[in-house]
């Protein structure tokens, strides 16, 4: 399948789900999504090595610090959902990428295409925040 009919293409529910253009359609949109996050993080390592200059000044130095470590922070958390991705990746390869991880029903068209590293149904979802927050309380 060509890159030109990805583009073209989004999934519906009006189709047999995870059938071969969904699964490459989705692999797509992980692996662009994968590339920028890379991109990005090129362009991060490259600024944060030219800006390795000694501020004279006390209130320069903290304010430089403090973007530095917001940028590193930014980045961490881009690393792991690198690891989402690649694992969104593997699941599209066995075979169960779209499927809930506790229930095994369809995750849905809809989920995907907005978080498309999603493990859980929208029910299991609220479920698991559900018992998390019921935790958290006590």
């Amino acid at each position: 399948m060509s890159s030109v009919e990805l583009t073209d293409y989004r999934p519906s529910e009006d189709e047999p789900f995870m059938n071969p253009r969904q699964r490459e359609y989705f692999r797509a949109k992980l692996n662009a999504w994968k590339d920028e996050i890379l991109r990005e993080s090129r362009a991060t390592l490259e600024t944060l090595q030219g800006e390795s200059q000694n501020h004279p000044d006390m209130a320069d130095r903290a304010s430089s610090e403090s973007d530095r470590s917001l940028e590193l922070r930014t980045r961490d958390r881009q690393r792991k959902l690198i690891a989402k991705i690649d694992s969104a990746l593997k699941r599209i390869d066995d075979g169960t990428y779209g499927y809930c991880e506790e229930t095994g029903d369809p995750i849905g068209i809809a989920r995907l295409d907005a978080r498309p590293t999603a493990t859980l149904s929208l029910e299991a979802q609220e479920l698991h925040e559900r018992r998390e927050k019921v935790y958290r309380d006590e």
